[in-house]
């Protein structure tokens, strides 16, 4: 007896549905935004809907493939319009997370630390996509080979190169997740009692700080470096604001990091890179467009 179309199309949906995040997760880490990856979850689905399901050897892997060629080719395109953005671009924050929706379920699949993002987001999109699939996504080169259209060859030259840059350019420490949080809270206590000598002791001394204002906020337009000039920028914080500078305790792309309010309004949410003892390096997102998901107020 022929299957039934309204069943087919509910299993169809079901396996879409169940790989969702999945999909989500490479849109993210491609595209750096939850628009932008929601949207190409969405084109997915479209291309999926007009597929003929009986013929594919795998739906997963057809779904990873045209989700991965859909990323490169709308990277392309924002690499473009990045190049006019105003300061550094750093990705749309993922904080404090319910653990059902899509988002959560891409911090589960692997690194997602907006110091990595900072790093890839220099990488060109075929290098970025197939050093996600290797390292990230843990998928093997043949498969890497189908989704790209290149060799295994120039596969694993691309995972090579894009594996050295992030080496060379990410700050990397093992570090249990409760050592990070311990530095965080001692370095958010003396930034809410304006203890300055205490900041600049819980700061590496080339500790670096990016900040993401867009053009639409007050940022810096180089790294700032240098554990001294951080902690008179965060303690310039509370001369200036007080007890209406607010800082909540969040976490950033699956990492401990905080929330900064002024005046009952988000200013920031931060990311922060700790060898265990000190603070290395603080990404802040200030753009309001990148923190128009998170709580607005405390």
């Amino acid at each position: 007896m022929p299957a039934d179309p309204a069943d087919t199309a509910i299993a169809t949906d079901d396996l879409f549905t169940t790989l969702r995040p999945r999909l989500f997760a490479i849109g993210y880490r491609m595209l750096g935004t939850r628009a932008d990856a929601d949207d190409l979850v969405q084109d997915t689905w479209l291309r999926w809907q007009a597929a003929e399901h009986g013929t594919l050897a795998s739906a997963e892997a057809w779904l990873v493939t045209v989700a991965t060629r859909l990323a490169i080719d709308r990277l392309r395109a924002a690499k473009v319009e990045r190049e006019a953005y105003v300061g550094f671009w750093l990705p749309e924050p993922l904080v404090q997370l319910d653990e059902h929706t899509p988002e959560a379920a891409a911090e589960q699949a692997g690194e997602l630390s907006v110091a990595l993002m900072w790093v890839l987001e220099r990488l060109a999109p075929e290098e970025r996509a197939a050093y996600l699939l290797r390292e990230v996504f843990d998928q093997d080169y043949a498969d890497i080979a189908a989704t790209l259209g290149k060799s295994e060859a120039a596969c694993r030259q691309l995972v090579h190169r894009a594996a050295e840059r992030v080496r060379r350019e990410q700050p990397r420490f093992a570090v249990p997740r409760e050592a990070h949080r311990r530095v965080l809270e001692r370095f958010i206590a003396a930034a809410r009692s304006g203890q300055r000598d205490a900041m600049q002791a819980l700061l590496a001394e080339n500790a670096e700080l990016v900040g993401d204002g867009g053009g639409r906020v007050p940022s810096f337009g180089k790294v700032l470096r240098g554990a001294f000039r951080i902690a008179n920028l965060f303690f310039a914080g509370t001369r200036r604001f007080g007890d209406g500078l607010v800082y909540r305790a969040a976490t950033v792309n699956g990492e401990p990091g905080l929330l900064r309010y002024v005046d009952g309004v988000l200013e920031s949410a931060q990311a922060f890179v700790s060898d265990g003892e000190r603070i290395v390096a603080i990404y802040a997102v200030r753009n309001p467009e990148k923190l128009a998901r998170i709580a607005s107020r405390p």
